[in-house]
């Protein structure tokens, strides 16, 4: 589990030790820093209260000091001054690079348990939430680890000082060591009130990346309906309620902050007070009262560092605790460790397939007693109407998602079975809607592979030459190296699903799922994509709603409610299915009567 159990204390101690065992080697430089750093300007203190005692005071009072006296003085000033220098860059440096590999280390986990979790686990979680997790919950997740080496040094300064204070002298002792509990009793108050405060504020970024990413997806909709006033009015409402969550923030540290950057102050205060009586009663030399003093005054800022490692920690907590549900979902698919062995068309088959998602009163069958059968280099076209379960049966062949209860097999062996890389290479999936990178067409066509055996640009070309998209990218300005706009606002929706089909068909799957995939493209181009398939000698399940495009199967699905109604060739179920016949001759119709 990688939620933090138990209260808020431990789970603040838990989450600083998962920090700082992340990163020892830079976190372990940091505190060194920080400490070193504090132990010298205590003793920056301690020799200001001895120089005002030897050097100070007897120069006062007409007393001969010898040059060496002073220039050896002046000396260790100096070299506990640049001790300071250089362990103030060193901890801010370790300590920034510490809390951005934390950070790192946060979205990695997040992003990688979203490449792991089934599909039905990311649409039952809008897409501005998992934004917001994987950025600003993360970020929060390692707010504390900035101010936390600084805060470790400053507790050693402070148990320095403090050693230093008693050692001048007690009674100013006692009273520079009231300030640190102190400052812990007003940050449990300041905790108790900001936890539920920074709760409301990340749960309000979530929404406002939300709303957000849904009104610049349906951009095209908003500006052709005219609702742009609606959709600005919406984003108003969640950033404000965001503004005002932040407001509250700020105002909770506006109480708390000066209280803290007080309590040194009167400490100072204070010793300054009791220490002149001690000094005039002869209970404590003037170095004494300076260097308590002294200590107390450079103590100001250093403690606000332990203030504002207790301010961010409630804010780590809640940004932990919301990726923590990401990276604790299970549900995700473990693949197996059996290797596919052969090539060309691969031989697939379900099993009473039967999938049901939800329980109790609120469980839904979405595939019932799904049986089929594709040889190698076989063309299955399932057909059905909206509905039907053709995009979910899509999903268990590819095992996006697994069966409630049978089985799928490719040659013979369980899909579950099958390790990931195996599964992946045989299998290609072309969905209707075709996402396209803001990246050359090279890029969107191998996405990089790192694989050993590089894809080429001849196999590039060979692969939209079957998808019937080489002819359009060879007028591009730059071939393959043109850069195509976000989302490939610059093609056709047509121009991007054959650039889709190359991307699967360069890998050379021995089965290749095409959902509704041709749906933009003109009936006679989608015929002929069809058709060069062939060459790929790969068994195809497609998804089809043209008549033309359904004849070319061998064999055709046809598909209700989550069940099979029938399985024939094309003439087959025209003859006996009516209801397949209606739906294969809508679309013809449909024209016949617009003509």
């Amino acid at each position: 589990m990688y939620a933090l159990p138990g209260g808020a204390v431990r789970r603040s101690l838990l989450l600083i030790g998962r920090g700082i065992r992340s990163q020892p080697k830079t976190f372990a430089l940091a505190i060194g820093a920080s400490a070193l750093w504090g132990l010298a300007f205590v003793a920056v203190g301690w020799l200001l209260g001895r120089l005002t005692d030897d050097v100070v005071v007897p120069a006062l009072t007409g007393e001969e000091l010898g040059t060496s006296r002073i220039v050896g003085a002046g000396l260790v000033l100096l070299g506990l001054a640049v001790t300071t220098a250089v362990t103030v860059a060193g901890r801010r440096i370790w300590a920034g690079i510490g809390a951005v590999d934390v950070q790192a280390g946060h979205r990695r986990l997040v992003t990688r348990q979203y490449l792991r979790l089934p599909m039905s686990w990311h649409r039952s979680h809008p897409t501005g939430q998992l934004l917001s997790n994987a950025n600003s919950d993360a970020e929060s997740a390692g707010y504390v680890f900035m101010p936390l080496p600084f805060a470790l040094g400053v507790i050693v300064m402070v148990i320095g000082a403090t050693a230093a204070m008693f050692a001048s002298d007690v009674v100013l002792g006692f009273i520079g060591l009231t300030v640190l509990p102190l400052v812990l009793a007003v940050n449990a108050v300041y905790r108790r009130w900001m936890t539920p405060a920074i709760t409301q504020v990340q749960a309000e970024r979530a929404e406002v990346s939300d709303v957000a990413h849904e009104s610049f997806e349906a951009a095209t909709i908003v500006k052709s309906l005219g609702t742009e006033q609606i959709e600005e009015d919406r984003f108003t409402e969640v950033t404000h309620r965001l503004r005002e969550a932040n407001v509250r923030v700020g105002r909770i540290r506006s109480v708390f902050d000066p209280v803290i950057d007080l309590m040194p102050a009167l400490a100072t205060l204070a010793v300054l007070v009791v220490g002149v009586h001690r000094v005039s009663s002869g209970d404590a030399l003037t170095g004494d009262v300076i260097t308590a003093s002294y200590l107390l005054t450079i103590l100001t800022f250093p403690v606000r560092a332990i203030g504002f490692v207790l301010g961010d920690l409630p804010r780590s907590l809640v940004g932990h605790d919301r990726i923590s549900r990401v990276i604790d979902a299970r549900g995700y698919l473990e693949p197996g460790d059996v290797d596919l062995s052969g090539t060309g068309g691969l031989h697939l088959e379900t099993e009473h397939v039967r999938l049901e998602v939800g329980r109790g009163a609120e469980a839904r069958l979405l595939l019932q007693d799904v049986s089929l059968v594709v040889p190698p280099g076989g063309t299955l076209a399932v057909v059905g109407s909206t509905g039907a379960g053709k995009s979910t049966l899509v999903d268990v062949l590819l095992r996006m998602t697994d069966a409630t209860e049978g089985v799928v097999r490719y040659d013979g062996v369980d899909v579950r079975a099958l390790s990931e890389a195996s599964r992946t290479a045989a299998a290609a999936l072309v969905a209707q809607t075709a996402f396209v990178f803001e990246d050359t067409v090279r890029s969107n066509i191998t996405l990089a592979d790192p694989g050993a055996s590089p894809i080429t640009d001849e196999q590039v070309w060979e692969a939209l030459r079957l998808a019937r998209a080489d002819a359009f990218i060879r007028e591009l300005p730059g071939g393959l190296d043109e850069v195509l706009g976000e989302r490939g606002t610059s093609l056709s929706g047509g121009q991007r699903q054959r650039i889709a089909i190359a991307r699967a068909l360069v890998r050379q799957p021995r089965l290749l799922v095409l959902d509704d995939a041709t749906s933009a493209v003109d009936p006679q181009v989608e015929q002929a994509i069809l058709a060069n398939l062939r060459e790929q000698a790969c068994t195809v399940v497609v998804i089809a709603y043209r008549n033309a495009t359904i004849a070319l199967a061998d064999r055709v699905l046809h598909l209700e409610a989550g069940r099979v109604v029938d399985v024939g060739t094309h003439a087959e179920l025209l003859a006996r299915d009516p209801g397949y016949a209606e739906i294969v001759t809508a679309y013809a119709r449909d024209r016949e009567q617009r003509a």
